[in-house]
């Protein structure tokens, strides 16, 4: 198992937040380029995923863009352009707000669950390569320590 200074080419790192840091950001990055590679084939990125998810979990009620963006696991400026993308594939659709014309409501469609469904199945496989290689109560401890570093 190599260590982030042999992945990343570089001196040993002393500093244990500074390594940490370094370790979190770096598989980050390994961890979101995997479920893009999954994603792939079904022709969506990682972000149109995640904003399909969001919108699946609201059992049919629409949701603005504010909202969806308040929510995504990465949190980008560009939340109009991925909904622009699957709005194209027929993923998602849009209507105008009733209350507030510049607002718009989006909904995931039949199409956009669907597909939800069919990726499911090799992301679970990714899963389970993950779980392959950390313990459950080891994931657990991961998870905390990870929350422990959040402002919010």
């Amino acid at each position: 198992m190599p260590t982030i200074e042999q992945l990343i080419k570089t001196k040993p790192i002393k500093d244990p937040y500074s390594r940490a840091m370094l370790n979190i950001i770096y598989t980050g990055s390994w961890l979101v380029n995997n479920v893009n590679q999954t994603l792939k084939p079904y022709g969506i990125t990682e972000p149109q995923y995640n904003v399909l998810r969001i919108l699946r979990g609201q059992n049919g009620e629409a949701m603005n863009l504010f909202e969806i963006q308040s929510r995504m696991l990465q949190r980008m400026s560009n939340v109009s352009r991925l909904i622009d993308k699957l709005l194209d594939k027929g993923l998602v659709e849009r209507k105008e707000c009733k209350e507030n014309r510049r607002m718009v409501d989006i909904r995931i469609t039949a199409v956009g669950l669907s597909l939800l469904e069919t990726v499911e199945v090799p992301l679970a496989q990714d899963m389970e390569k993950f779980a392959s290689k950390i313990k459950k109560e080891h994931a657990a401890q991961l998870a905390e320590w990870l929350d422990a570093l959040h402002d919010e």
